[in-house]
């Protein structure tokens, strides 16, 4: 049986369209599966929508419809922009499903049965855009931290979940896990700000407004976003409080948990805790990732400087976008994106590094053997740089993938693109092409350049999917696996290629 891979995004908020910062994370998480798939997992990838709140609420009666038709509408342009952008989810689970509202009822009872979660009152600053709750100290300049905007103080009756109860377990855990909470500053951030100076225990109910999860013994309160958004990652993969199905034991613990470095703390403190209090194993990676800011500043509505994944798609292509956001956003840095920046990355790499490679190769295949793949039988020492490159690259991408260093990845499948167009460089095929007696030598160096071409375009398979589909038509060949890349022969002397097309045109 194939080993499992559960890979689970953040549930993005119904609040609004998503804008390109937060499409960036399904994009991350779609090539991390597909790679995994590549590698011969059995990948389970979720992600979805979370619907609840006070805030929903709010938009619903400002637009004159239920909260439910309010969350049907952004749940489906949240599902289209996720389609738009390729990627291969196996359920996109949403928290107003009948099931999943049952189990978090389920779960919320437990924990209070057990003694984990109880009643008392909650007095606190409060932000209804981040639904948040917030002590003084925590604010910046009076304002909620996570967006900037004002609090408010409320006062209610609550539930509460009893954090300082795990906290030193939880604390103990991550110590002794180091590969728990990536990257290393995430970590540091959650134990220094959070765990060490002592746990609040969590306000996990809500009365002052009503679109939620009613708690089945009280029904004055509806279960908070923690404990209701939080568990879909158990909920819809066959967990039960009594009688879990046969395939939770299977899929769970998740092998990775991929969010914004925003919401590492709910990721990484309240959800162990949960499960902590539920007896289930903790998630095995949490990776908060960076933002993509656009000219170095946060998107906002206000500041009328969002971008759409849609409209980029329509503008600049799918694979452009989906190589900008993986390449352009470092491990554990924020990243940038403007019109500007994307078009000069789809030039300088897609359209020359890559593009004018596999254009002009297959070309000079086509002018020089009418397209008829050559046995490489003339070999020279200025070839070995070029194949022991392209033979190594499989473990170099593996060791990058493993420490989700997409970006450093991708990179390393263009150095051995570039170095085949500086092996063109160096050759001259052209000059080769005017001796007859080297028609062998020229047959073997365009075998070297194809042959490369197509190991990089299996390894490009995560990243830019449709674009490495194409190079594998014009080479015409099916060998597309990572068992091809262990020798320097998956292209078989003798087949014609298709003709060349151009991948990616300049855009001026």
């Amino acid at each position: 049986m194939k080993e499992k891979y559960y890979i689970s995004t953040a549930i993005a908020y119904t609040s609004a369209k998503p804008h390109i910062g937060n499409t960036y994370e399904i994009v991350l998480a779609d090539a991390i599966a597909r790679y995994k798939r590549l590698c011969g997992y059995d990948v389970y990838f979720q992600t979805g929508t979370d619907e609840h709140g006070e805030k929903i609420e709010l938009k619903a009666k400002e637009m004159g419809i239920t909260p439910q038709e309010y969350v049907d509408n952004i749940a489906g342009e949240i599902k289209k922009i996720w389609d738009i952008m390729d990627t291969t989810y196996d359920k996109f689970v949403r928290t107003t499903d009948k099931e999943h509202e049952r189990k978090v009822q389920d779960i919320f009872k437990k924990l209070y049965d057990q003694g984990d979660i109880y009643k008392g009152e909650y007095t606190g600053l409060y932000c209804t855009p981040c639904e948040s709750f917030w002590t003084e100290s925590q604010l910046i300049n009076g304002k909620c931290p996570d967006c900037g905007r004002e609090v408010h103080e409320t006062s209610e009756e609550a539930y509460f979940l009893r954090l300082s109860k795990y906290q030193d377990r939880l604390i103990e855990y991550i110590e002794s896990h180091p590969e728990f909470i990536k990257p290393e500053a995430r970590k540091n951030e959650m134990i220094n700000n959070f765990l060490r100076p002592g746990l609040q225990d969590l306000c996990v109910s809500r009365t002052s407004f009503k679109w939620g999860i009613p708690v089945t013994f009280d029904d004055k309160h509806i279960v908070y976003v923690w404990i209701d958004a939080l568990s879909n990652y158990i909920t819809n993969i066959g967990y039960e409080v009594d009688n879990p199905q046969p395939e939770f034991p299977k899929l769970w613990p998740a092998d990775l948990h991929l969010i914004g470095k925003d919401i590492v703390r709910f990721h990484t403190i309240y959800w162990p805790i949960i499960l902590m209090a539920l007896d289930l194993p903790l998630p095995k990676q949490v990776f908060g990732h960076p933002w993509l800011l656009f000219g170095n500043d946060k998107m906002s509505k206000s500041k009328g400087n969002i971008m759409y994944a849609d409209d980029l798609v329509q503008k600049y292509g799918l694979d452009t976008i989906r190589y900008y956001v993986l390449h352009e956003i470092p491990y554990a840095a924020d990243g940038n994106i403007t019109d500007e920046l994307i078009v000069e990355r789809h030039n300088s790499d897609l359209a020359n590094i890559l593009g004018n490679l596999v254009n002009r190769t297959i070309s000079m295949a086509y002018k020089y053997f009418d397209g008829i793949i050559q046995k490489p039988v003339a070999k020279e020492d200025i070839d070995n740089d070029l194949i022991n490159s392209a033979l190594a690259l499989k473990d170099v991408v593996a060791q990058k993938m493993e420490e989700l260093r997409i970006g450093e990845s991708i990179d390393e499948i263009f150095n051995v693109l570039r170095k085949c167009n500086k092996y063109i460089d160096e050759v001259t095929p052209w000059t080769l092409a005017k001796d007859e007696t080297k028609k062998e030598r020229l047959g073997t160096v365009l075998y070297n350049l194809l042959e490369a071409i197509r190991i990089c375009a299996v390894l490009l398979q995560p990243f830019i999917p449709q674009t490495a589909q194409n190079i594998f038509n014009q080479l015409n060949t099916t060998k597309n696996d990572l068992a091809s890349l262990n020798s320097f022969a998956g292209l078989k002397p003798g087949d014609k290629l298709n003709e060349p097309k151009i991948l990616f045109e300049r855009i001026v």
